[in-house]
Parts: structure tokens; sequence; C-alpha cells
């Protein structure tokens, strides 16, 4: 339910998907989606200034948010919209946000780590069964150790998709997996509804940011799928 609830020494041997819908994990996805050469998600502002200062600064890009707010000094902030084409093709981007890529950081042990969002749930759900993984962990980034809904519906959304055939009648799935089923049965087909609705919605569409709710609750828009490896995305 948050990145708190991580536990590391239950990873090696997993799945972890990581998920911010609102913003990290979709704006992770758009920038390298949208012809990044290299994305770094890192967990903290000291970790950006070290992966940075490798960099060629002629080819790089600093991005993401702290408490909500764009960091001075860094190129550009946290919103899909901000990552065009023309802005971050063949660019290096270091990416950083409050919870989303701490996350990432936190969960970086697990056997293979991905990053999910409503946009790519199903591609995620169709790699996670031809994977034959036999241990996922759905890891909801939170908001500052609180539960949030939009990362509750990208689980839900991906769980969906991986049970479409029952696939998941043989798992043993803890509590937050059954309820984060059967909350998808409720809502498919409904997600921006929920969107609108949860907490960080309602702030998006009071400052007029319609577009990037609508962006993040595009269920399927992409088909990427992107882990995380040597601390860089890479597509899989």
């Amino acid at each position: 339910m948050t990145r708190q609830e991580i536990k590391p020494e239950r990873l090696p041997d997993a799945t972890a998907v990581v998920l911010d819908v609102f913003l990290a994990t979709t704006t992770l996805l758009t920038i390298f989606e949208n012809g990044a050469q290299n994305v770094f998600p890192v967990g903290s502002l000291e970790e950006a200034e070290e992966v940075s200062d490798k960099l060629d600064e002629r080819n790089l890009l600093r991005g993401g948010e702290q408490d909500a707010k764009k960091i001075e000094g860094y190129d550009l902030g946290p919103y899909s919209w901000e990552y065009t084409p023309k802005v971050v093709t063949g660019k290096d981007v270091v990416f950083v946000t409050t919870n989303g890529t701490r996350a990432i950081h936190t969960a970086a042990g697990a056997r293979e780590l991905l990053i999910g969002c409503l946009r790519n749930a199903p591609a995620v759900a169709h790699h996670l069964k031809a994977s034959g993984t036999e241990s996922v962990y759905m890891v909801c980034a939170g908001s500052a150790g609180r539960f949030v809904t939009e990362d509750f519906l990208g689980a839900s959304a991906i769980l969906s998709c991986l049970n479409e055939d029952g696939y998941l009648d043989d798992w043993h799935l803890n509590d937050a997996a059954w309820l984060a089923l059967n909350f998808a049965k409720r809502y498919v087909g409904r997600e921006l509804e929920v969107l609108k609705e949860a907490q960080a919605g309602r702030w998006l569409l009071n400052n007029d940011m319609v577009e990037e709710l609508e962006f993040a609750g595009d269920v399927g828009a992409s088909v990427l799928v992107v882990e995380v490896a040597e601390g860089r995305l890479r597509r899989l």
C-alpha cells in the first residue's frame, strides 16, 4: 500500500512493480517512450547530483519534484507534458521525486524491477504472465507514508489484466491484492472517475490540469514495459 511497507529481504527472488500514477512512474514511462537516451530514476537529491556529475552536462536534463514543487535549479518538473519528444530525444534525464523514485530505490533489490502505471497496465500484466515469475510485489508508492487511491487503482488494473483467464486462482494473495482485484471489478472502465475523486486528482482538476489527469488515466495507451537495471530504465 505504501513504499514504507517494502520488506527488502523478500525481494531478491521476486518481481517488483512500482506504481506512482500521479506522477513519477507515468512520467518516467513517458520520458523513455518519447526518446530519451538514458533515464535515471534516483532516490534522493544527493544521488541525483552524483549521477549528474558523471554525465555530459550538454546532454543532461534534470527533472522531478520535492514536496510537490519543482526543484530549484532543475530543468523540468514532474509532469508528463513537459517531456515531449522535442525536449527529451537523445538526452540523459535524471529524475527524482518525493515518493515514486524513492520507492524504486527501496525496491532495487528485486530480481526484476518494473515501472507500472495505468498507461502500461495491460502490457505489464502480459509480461508478468509470460515471464513465469512465481512471486510478485505490487508496490504502491503512496504519499508520505499514506495510502493513495491512484496507486491502488494502478495495481488493481494490472492484477485485473493478469487475472483475465483466472491466472491468479492458484496464487496466494495478500489482503491488499485481494482487495485490489475486487476494486477492479467495480471500477474497470471507470478509471477516470476514480482519479477525479482521489485527493491528488482533485488537486490536478483544481489547478487546471485535467489533461495530465486524463493522460495518466488512459489505460493501455502504452505497450512499453521497462525495468530498472543498473540505475537506469531499460526496455523489455
